[in-house]
């Protein structure tokens, strides 16, 4: 029986201010639930992290958000340690985090995706990736962090002035026009379909995480063909990474067809977040949901 738990979270990723948001909230939620919580702030130490696993705690809630945290690193640690952790595992978590791989094993499954291609900043500088528009993605980033849509009005060349600092090669991804959907995927079923709208233009980070930043529609009205087509991809695509436990799947729908653009195999928990409403939609509350991740925990 699991009755201690260690919560990690915060970090040192892009994301680390909403990594401490989805940890606070899930440490209370297990506390109000009977559980014996430790929360650890994550830092770039791993003999200090190692030193607050002991005691051994029964199972780990990863809250880490971004690089180091959901990209496979924490997971192998937890694994050689042999302390059983909620989320995906070691190669899912690097499979998903890395946007081109994941693409490629969705389009072995024959999950639709939107074109695109990899290149240096260097070379998007000299020539254009592709035609407008597109959208510049970092390899391995989450929440948006780093995207952003180069439109065909644009004079300003890509990257010119941009601050961009997430590394030398970029993804570039046509530009699909639509709606913004999302599905949560819990155990290897899918619960609902939400729409996604912001007046921002653009889901971003901030679009994301700030209060009124966006409005989420669940369920999603669209029809019932595409509202079970969209069920049906994030399955699919959650299995064909491998994952585990709670994913959230990011899709764009052009009026005729649906692309698969992401999986996160740790979606946020804060009060903003998509997979809490969509349980809530199930009639699952957030401290149920945080209980069932926890003892759904395990090692690869």
């Amino acid at each position: 029986m699991t009755t201690n738990v260690a919560v990690l979270m915060g970090g040192w990723s892009a994301e680390r201010e909403v990594s401490l948001v989805s940890g606070a909230a899930c440490v209370k939620a297990l506390q109000d639930a009977g559980y014996d919580v430790t929360t650890i702030d994550v830092q770039r130490d791993v003999g200090a992290l190692i030193t607050r696993l002991y005691p051994r705690p029964d199972a780990v809630l990863n809250a880490l958000h971004g690089r180091f945290g959901e990209d496979g690193c924490i997971q192998g640690l937890l694994d050689i340690l042999g302390i059983p952790y909620t989320h995906s595992g070691l190669l899912a978590s690097a499979v998903a985090m890395d946007k081109p791989m994941a693409k490629r094993l969705f389009e072995a499954e024959g999950i639709p995706v939107a074109e695109h291609v990899v290149a240096t900043i260097e070379a998007a500088r000299a020539q254009e990736p592709m035609a407008r528009p597109y959208v510049a993605k970092p390899m391995n980033e989450g929440s948006s962090v780093g995207v952003h849509i180069v439109r065909e009005g644009d004079n300003e060349p890509p990257f010119e002035g941009s601050g961009w600092n997430y590394g030398e090669e970029v993804m570039f991804e046509r530009y699909i026009p639509g709606r913004e959907l999302t599905v949560s995927v819990m155990g290897g079923e899918a619960l609902a379909v939400t729409e996604i709208t912001t007046a921002r233009g653009f889901y971003d980070y901030d679009a994301k995480y700030a209060d009124g930043g966006s409005i989420h529609v669940v369920p999603a009205e669209v029809d019932q063909d595409v509202y079970d087509a969209a069920m049906d991809l994030s399955e699919r695509a959650y299995k064909a990474l491998g994952c585990r436990g709670v994913a959230r799947a990011d899709l764009r729908y052009d009026g005729q067809d649906l692309y698969m653009l992401e999986i996160n195999t740790q979606p946020g928990m804060t009060p903003t977040s998509l997979v809490p409403e969509q349980a809530a939609h199930k009639g699952m509350s957030f401290q149920d949901l945080v209980v069932w991740m926890v003892e759904q925990a395990e090692c690869d």
